[in-house]
């Protein structure tokens, strides 16, 4: 176990060491860094020609559960419209020697409006709507049984050159959603984030990201609790930019809960692949 906690260290070490060539050698007029949080949404809708897909990992320091996404985006029709996917595996760790399990969780289809500004202005908002698909299996807790809505009010303000500020606001609300047991009740849970991205350069940039959500879940028939969660997660991202016009994002992160989530401690990974395609670009 004490091996096990070492691994963020390692991690973190690993992440230096890539960055560090790409800190001596970023040029200026290099493309830089934009849509490629964490844990919180910017406000900033893909370019026509330019599609991105997103790989996400984060796993439980103490128990050992993880999870894993796979994001796609796409423009749709021109650059106020956004559509985009979200696939998520979830794994629950075995105990006493059992290697645990896992499977498919709920589907997240997104469309995005570019309703102010766009990646080059001091000011974004891009309202998103989304709806859930239950390709999950509520009975095994990865998923909430039924369809749903989220709603995420993402605002992205350039406060320096070298600072940004990224706003969300949102809700998900699922009418009977299940329990583990088939158990079934409205769930409403609204949720809030801000996060400060500091660009060291164009290709490197430091990040902290805060997440409060008011989780509603099922607990009998008609019935519901009420369960807070604070998430704080500093984080650093890097890019590799091509010729071509591929850029590469990867990056790391260490959520820590706090307040009603104290003890909580998590790491996340996170890789982007974003490139050209057909005649956009």
């Amino acid at each position: 176990m004490a091996q096990y906690f070492e691994m963020p260290k390692s991690l973190l070490a690993l992440a230096l060491l890539v960055v560090t060539p790409v800190l001596a050698q970023a040029p200026d007029d290099v493309p830089p860094i934009q849509d490629n949080s964490f844990l919180i949404e910017e406000a900033y809708n893909q370019e026509m020609g330019v599609v991105q897909h997103i790989s996400t990992w984060q796993q439980d320091r103490d128990s050992h559960d993880w999870s894993s996404t796979f994001t796609q985006e796409w423009p749709f029709l021109s650059p106020k419209h956004q559509l985009s996917y979200t696939l998520e595996w979830d794994h629950a760790a075995g105990v006493f020697g059992d290697e645990g399990s896992g499977g498919l969780g709920d589907l997240a289809i997104n469309y995005r409006y570019q309703l102010i500004g766009d990646s080059n202005a001091p000011v974004a908002f891009s309202p998103r709507l989304t709806l859930l698909v239950p390709t999950g299996d509520a009975r095994k807790g990865r998923g909430a049984g039924e369809a749903g809505l989220q709603v995420n009010l993402p605002l992205s303000v350039v406060v320096s050159p070298r600072l940004a500020a990224h706003t969300n606001v949102g809700f998900t609300w699922t009418p009977n959603a299940e329990n583990e047991i088939g158990d079934k009740a409205d769930n409403f849970s609204p949720q809030l984030g801000q996060s400060l991205v500091w660009l060291v350069n164009p290709r490197v940039n430091l990040m902290l990201e805060a997440v409060y959500a008011n989780e509603e879940s099922t607990v009998s028939p008609g019935r519901t609790e009420k369960t807070n969660s604070f998430t704080i997660s500093p984080g650093i991202r890097w890019s590799h930019n091509f010729a071509s016009g591929l850029q590469i994002v990867p990056g790391i992160a260490f959520p820590i809960g706090v307040g009603p989530s104290d003890g909580d401690k998590a790491v996340f990974l996170y890789l982007s692949f974003e490139h050209p395609f057909g005649k956009g670009k």
